[in-house]
């Protein structure tokens, strides 16, 4: 099946095709018919399955359809993080191309004057984090009176971020009278909950079962001491000549050590986490799509969002507390139908997060027994183990 099999107007698969899209994905070809003919959806969908593009497609081609030329929101698209939002609005102008349809983000962590005077002209469709968004009504900047499309974008992690409250304050005042695009990676109860208050007899899609990873990354952990772990992620970037790699840690200190250690080591890496000025961030983000950063070290929130079809690397450096986060770490690779690597280290007081993250996926991680820093048979979670080195020598196997 192509995009031409769906129903899409001339100037949005003229948008495609100058991306270069052939094919639809899964989610793509179950949502675009259901949203076009103004059905409310609830996608249950992993990061990597074209999701972006599912919503903002159809969500175009509605309102350019019915574009007067009188300026107003039409459309909002509220999302978890600033970086998520900057793509999402990077998709737009991409997909939206060829139609009159004006669209912006807003976002905190910047001044608001650009924001607003863009605004002020006038918009079409508005790409929003909950914060900003209910600053900017409260001001009296955003009306959302003509509404005809909502999408909320990954719930579960509106839930995890503390944002649920703004969104159901945001909810309140959007008119009744809507079509609502609903998506989320996995589906706890109270996500399920708010799903079922804002939806009107939903078409479900639904691509992969919840929690579960992508069929196309490879995984494997390692087991090593905490002391090592610096040193274990450099033998692997250089021994197996990976020219690009994202890396998670659980805290921002934790990744300022990892990217200052890795560039001592000639490794151009940066970190981005909350502590980070938006500018920081973005720039990093930039400077890693565009190859001039080889390793972008990031902490869960602050990497949400990042969408790089081409990633081929991921590195959890700590092992998430909540299982479902390692399900949202490894999909930014293995995207876009390619082939992706997840790399695993586990200390000694990690093995509870691993045994969570093998039940909650239903699998057996393949663990890497032959690397020049394994972990001390006698280590515990209450004794910290000294590094050892004794199998440096070991013959040593790729990943």
């Amino acid at each position: 099946m192509s995009f031409k099999n769906l129903k899409l107007t001339q100037p949005i698969l003229k948008a495609l095709d100058a991306q270069g899209y052939t094919t639809p994905t899964p989610i793509q070809k179950q949502a675009i018919p259901l949203v076009l003919q103004g059905n409310d959806i609830l996608g249950v969908a992993q990061t990597g399955t074209g999701k972006t593009a599912a919503f903002s497609i159809p969500l175009l081609q509605i309102l350019a359809e019915k574009n007067n030329g009188n300026r107003g929101i039409k459309a909002l698209i509220l999302t978890p993080t600033r970086e998520l939002a900057i793509q999402i609005d990077e998709s737009l102008a991409a997909y939206g191309k060829y139609t009159n349809l004006s669209h912006s983000v807003i976002f905190g962590g910047v001044s608001q004057v650009n924001q607003v005077s863009k605004l002020k002209r006038g918009v079409d469709i508005l790409v929003a984090t909950p914060g900003r968004l209910l600053d900017l009504m409260n001001q009296g900047f955003i009306n959302l009176r003509q509404l005809e499309i909502f999408v909320l974008d990954e719930a579960d992690r509106m839930l995890d971020m503390g944002f649920i409250h703004d969104v159901k304050k945001v909810i309140k005042v959007l008119p009744t009278k809507r079509q609502t695009l609903f998506f989320s990676a996995t589906m706890p109860e109270e996500i399920q909950s708010l799903a079922n208050m804002m939806l009107k007899n939903p078409s479900k899609v639904e691509v992969t079962p919840p929690s579960s990873t992508v069929d196309k990354i490879q995984q494997r952990i390692y087991f090593t001491n905490k002391p090592d772990k610096r040193k274990l992620l450099l033998h692997l970037l250089e021994s197996n000549g990976i020219s690009t790699a994202l890396v998670f840690t659980r805290t921002k200190h934790g990744a300022d050590k990892v990217a200052r250690f890795l560039d001592k080591a000639k490794i151009k890496s940066a970190a981005i986490h909350g502590n980070k000025s938006q500018n920081s961030r973005q720039n990093a983000l930039k400077n890693f799509k565009n190859g001039n950063l080889n390793v972008l070290v990031a902490t869960d929130i602050a990497a949400r969002g990042i969408d790089i079809d081409e990633l081929k690397h991921v590195f959890n450096f700590d092992l998430p507390n909540v299982p479902e986060t390692y399900v949202h770490r490894i999909g930014r690779t293995g995207r876009a139908g390619n082939e992706g690597m997840a790399i695993s280290f586990c200390a000694a007081d990690e093995r509870k997060e691993l045994k969570d993250i093998e039940k909650l996926a239903a699998i057996k991680i393949p663990v890497v027994d032959e690397h020049p820093y394994p972990m001390d048979p006698n280590a515990s979670p209450e004794k910290a183990p000294k590094s050892n080195n004794r199998n440096n020598n070991r013959q040593r196997r790729r990943y």
